[in-house]
Order: C-alpha cells, then sequence, then structure tokens
C-alpha cells in the first residue's frame, strides 16, 4: 500500500520519565502515583534502558508482608522473594526489559504488548538507547483518524490502484470508522481481496461489504423474446452436408412411368376379350 503507514515513532511519548539504577524504593512509588504511571525504564549511564520496573514488581513486597518463608536444606524460596526484598530499582526490574524500535508498526507493537503481557514499551533506538515510550492508549490514537481521511485513502489507494473495476462502480462511505462498500463490480472473486486491504488501513474499525456481481439475465422463452433475439437463439439447420451423412429417401421412391422398349413394340402383350 502507498497510504500512510504509521508507526510507534508517530503515538510515542518523547518525553520520558527514568528511573537510575540506584533509585530508592519509596522514590519510585512516589514517582509511579505522582506521573499516573503502571511502569518505569531503568537506564544506566548511557541512557541505555536495562530494564524495567513495574507496579507488579512493587507489589511483591506487600506480597510477603505477612508470609514466612519455609525453612529447612529442602526449603525453596518462593517466586518474588528475591524482589519483595529488593529496596532499588537495580532489585526490583525486570530484565531484559522488553522494547521496541520507533518504526516498528502499531500492530507489531500491539502484538508484544499482547504476548508478553505488558502495559507500555520502551522505544530503544540500535544502540538501545530510550527514545520514548509507547503506551496501549497511544495505539488507539490510530483510531482517531477522521472519517473522511479513511475514505479518501479506501479510493485513492485501494479501489483506484487494486481492484479492475476502479473507483466509479463501487462506492465508500465511513462513519465512526466502520467502511460500508457498495455497488456493482464484474467479478465477485474480487470482493474477499478488497474487503482484506481496506481492514489493512490504519484507522479502519471495521469493514461491510455491500458489493454485489453484475446483474442476472434470467433465460426467456423464445415467444416470450424479442424477435431479433428470438431468431438469433433458435439454431440453424445443419442440412445433409453439415451433418456428417447422407440425405435418405423420405418415403417410398416414385415410380418410372415410362413404357419400356418391348412394351413399346407390342412384344409379350396379352390381350383379353371379355366374353
Amino acid at each position: 500500500m502507498h497510504g500512510p503507514v504509521y508507526t510507534v515513532s508517530d503515538v510515542m511519548t518523547r518525553t520520558v520519565v527514568a528511573l537510575a539504577a540506584g533509585a530508592a524504593f519509596k522514590e519510585i512509588v512516589r514517582t509511579m502515583e505522582g506521573r499516573r504511571i503502571s511502569a518505569l525504564p531503568v537506564v544506566d549511564a548511557g541512557n541505555r534502558v536495562v530494564g524495567v520496573v513495574s507496579e507488579a514488581d512493587l507489589l511483591r513486597k506487600e506480597e510477603f508482608r505477612d508470609s514466612t518463608p519455609e525453612r529447612g536444606p529442602r526449603a525453596r524460596p518462593p517466586a518474588g522473594l528475591d524482589k519483595a526484598r529488593a529496596v532499588t530499582a537495580a532489585d526490583l526490574m525486570t530484565s531484559p526489559a522488553v522494547t521496541v524500535r520507533p518504526d516498528a508498526t502499531l500492530g507489531r507493537a500491539a502484538r508484544v504488548m499482547a504476548r508478553r503481557r505488558v502495559k507500555r514499551l520502551p522505544v530503544v533506538d540500535d544502540d538501545g538507547v530510550l527514545r520514548g515510550i509507547v503506551s496501549r492508549a497511544d495505539l488507539l490514537r490510530v483510531f482517531l483518524r477522521p472519517d473522511e481521511a479513511i475514505a479518501e485513502e479506501v479510493r485513492r489507494e485501494i479501489l483506484a490502484g487494486r481492484l479492475p473495476d476502479g473507483i466509479e462502480s463501487i462506492g465508500v462511505t465511513v462513519d465512526e470508522g466502520v467502511v460500508t462498500l457498495s455497488g456493482r463490480v464484474r467479478d465477485t472473486s474480487v470482493v474477499p481481496l478488497a474487503v482484506r486491504l481496506v481492514r489493512s488501513v490504519e484507522g479502519v474499525v471495521d469493514v461491510r461489504s455491500e458489493l454485489t456481481g453484475p446483474p442476472h439475465r434470467p433465460a426467456l422463452e423464445p415467444d416470450l423474446m424479442p424477435e431479433e433475439e428470438a431468431r438469433r437463439s433458435v439454431p440453424p439447420d445443419p442440412g445433409p452436408e453439415r451433418s456428417g451423412g447422407r440425405a435418405g429417401p423420405v418415403g417410398p421412391a416414385p415410380r418410372d412411368l415410362r413404357p419400356s422398349p418391348r412394351d413399346a413394340a407390342g412384344g409379350d402383350l396379352e390381350t383379353w376379350e371379355g366374353g
């Protein structure tokens, strides 16, 4: 597609609050509360992302507040106990951090969030340096794209550029991000392709297809057809040569009534006299 493809750099927040590795537990809590954010990246001296501290990491301390770990030679410390005892960002953070590049598509960023079960991603360059942060809410901004802009891209990039019928035979309306395609197409096999291409346009919420094929002309009886069309519909008589066989006799063969030479000379003629 030649239309605009939104990337993480288009929607990310560029002013980012980050933590040093030595940030104290209460300082982290105050920062999250004051900024109303659920996670903070941790950076080294070169501003490279080394981890992320989330609310879940901090809650480990509350989780194990009233519990006593089992003791004994075979006892294993429960998962998360180390973070429950941590007091700095370096010990609290999840490392390595799950990050994304600025040129990643919004779809890729959304898939990473879903698979890794995170609400926000630090955005880093090729050297791992922090460039921004993108959240779930940021990814949803693309759905604020105006309906008129979506309709124009569908007409210009999808219909005019990809479909053989072009924009003349297909109508496009967009309401709250829902695209409706209407009209007739010569080949109905292109309808699934059209729907798939339109769905890939940034900001489209859904696609509804009302596309139909060419009008169907029912077969008419010859006496109901126009005279010229009825004449064309009657197949011509192939004739003996076109039928591939020889014409046989139709009914008995005619008799030859001419007299033979013997009859003409009076030979072998019998005369009957009535008595």
